[in-house]
């Protein structure tokens, strides 16, 4: 069986891992990107009906300004988010399946909302609600980890367009094959980013660690 090598930062990475675990995986964790608290100021609550989050991130590193913002409800792009969230003591108002442009499909176009989001951030497609971001964390490239060389002959998993990118460019970089990588990718944007000549590219059936588990599963077990 081939390793998984997750790239994703800390602590969703251990996370992964874990769950890797349980579908009888062979999980090594090689973060390419650390997650850092930015220094932000909590808006007027009284300019927003609810808040959007659609990262567990920003509940993490979002600090004591959220303190101010707990009188409105939250609306979560997925499960996990909202456990965060609700771990933190917001009232959640609604729980989506992982993609934010499904989630604002299914609220009141005039919403008022306030997004606590990353520096990085792909915007909604076409929202009918009136959102203002503001960004509470960032996402920043760290140093390739020793050993890197090692997703040769293995399964990577990627959670973000950005991963994506970054694992075609650092094996280009450091002249590795392709053809010897085969790569299960959280969304069909992600696999998108991660650019063609790969030994296989599986995109998940949704975005959750289940679904994206299921298929590096495939990739692992059986090798193509």
């Amino acid at each position: 069986m081939r390793p998984l090598v997750i790239v994703r930062p800390e602590p969703g990475a251990s996370a992964t891992a874990r769950a890797a675990r349980q579908f009888g995986l062979d999980p090594r964790v090689l973060p390419l990107f650390v997650v850092r608290p930015l220094e932000w100021r909590s808006p007027d609550p009284a300019d927003f009906d609810a808040l959007l989050f659609t990262s567990a991130n920003a509940i993490r590193h979002g600090g004591p300004e959220l303190e101010g913002l707990r009188g409105l409800p939250a609306h979560c792009v997925g499960e996990a988010t909202a456990q965060a969230t609700r771990e933190h003591g917001f009232e959640i108002a609604n729980v989506g399946s992982g993609r934010v442009d499904s989630l604002l499909h299914s609220l009141p176009g005039e919403l008022r909302l306030l997004h606590l989001c990353g520096f990085h951030r792909r915007e909604p497609a076409t929202p009918a609600q009136t959102i203002r971001a503001v960004p509470v964390y960032s996402s920043d490239e760290i140093p390739t980890p020793n050993g890197f060389r090692a997703v040769e002959r293995s399964v990577v998993a990627l959670h973000s367009p950005r991963a994506a990118a970054r694992l075609g460019r650092l094996a280009d970089e450091l002249g590795l094959a392709r053809g010897e990588i085969a790569l299960a990718a959280i969304s069909p944007e992600t696999a998108e980013a991660a650019g063609t000549g790969w030994e296989a590219l599986l995109s998940a059936q949704e975005p959750t660690d289940t679904a994206l588990l299921a298929i590096a599963a495939e990739l692992c077990k059986n090798p193509r």
